[in-house]
């Protein structure tokens, strides 16, 4: 098993040995057995980073040692539980409920594909759980986990393969 990064309940993310601020779910924090579609929680648990995908209009590649590929125009991510493609990469347009990972903020310009509901999806218990750039103000995500642009590229020279994210909730806490 390779390093583990955590994002704490409470808007903490250890960053290897230094705390940063993160924002999480708008529901909070749930345990991945009660993780719904659309309920805006932050699944509970350890999650593998799978890949980065990036803004290449918006920065250069950044320095890993995890898979990185470019995020296109027409990249989406399947939301819709239904459709066989739930929770994976899509090409737009898509008949199915979706995510568009081209977007106007500057949220995805750097993603952290993590492996929440992946290996097997289990349709409505989740999707487009990532790790991304955290708006100004920290307001909280639909269930992923956000960070500053250069804590996010910090954390990316830092990965390497095998790595994961920890989502622990306050009772976790171990004190500083």
């Amino acid at each position: 098993m390779g390093k583990v990064f955590t994002a704490y309940a409470d808007g903490r993310f250890d960053l290897g040995g230094r705390k940063v601020r993160c924002a999480l779910g708008k529901g909070g924090v749930v345990p991945a057995a009660e993780k719904r579609e659309g309920d805006g929680a932050t699944p509970l648990g350890l999650w593998p980073v799978r890949r980065v995908l990036y803004r290449p209009d918006r920065g250069a590649k950044p320095r890993t040692r995890l898979e990185v590929s470019p995020i296109a125009r027409d990249d989406g991510w399947c939301d819709e539980p239904a459709h066989p493609s739930y929770n994976r990469p899509v090409k737009l347009p898509h008949p199915g409920s979706h995510e568009k990972m081209w977007r106007a903020d500057e949220l995805y310009d750097l993603v952290l594909v993590l492996g929440y509901n992946d290996a097997p999806v289990r349709p409505g218990r989740g999707s487009a759980i990532f790790l991304h750039i955290a708006r100004p103000n920290y307001s909280a995500t639909l269930g992923c986990i956000a960070l500053a642009r250069a804590d996010v590229l910090e954390l990316l020279r830092k990965l390497g393969p095998g790595d994961s994210i920890a989502v622990v909730d306050a009772v976790s806490l171990a004190p500083d």
